[in-house]
């Protein structure tokens, strides 16, 4: 398995590639709320899977008291 170096899945499990490799199914998790992930329906950061939102956002858009949406952006 190429996923993760502790999944201890055989190798027989169901497979999604997703980030350029091959994960199990259930291996496809967000790295901050680990809710599993679906191929091609999650957002991206330095190699790791986050669910787009709420987590990806809140970690990674723009800052400010929101989650998204005009009142989110802080102007400095």
């Amino acid at each position: 398995c190429c996923c993760k170096p502790s999944c201890r899945l055989q190798v027989r499990s169901e497979r999604v590639t997703s980030l350029g490799k091959d994960w199990h199914k259930p291996c496809l998790k967000c790295e901050k709320c680990n809710k599993t992930l679906s191929a091609g329906s999650h957002a991206e950061h330095d190699g790791k899977p986050y669910c787009n939102n709420p987590c990806y956002s809140a970690l990674f858009g723009p800052k400010g008291f929101g989650r998204g949406g005009t009142e989110s952006h802080t102007f400095k």
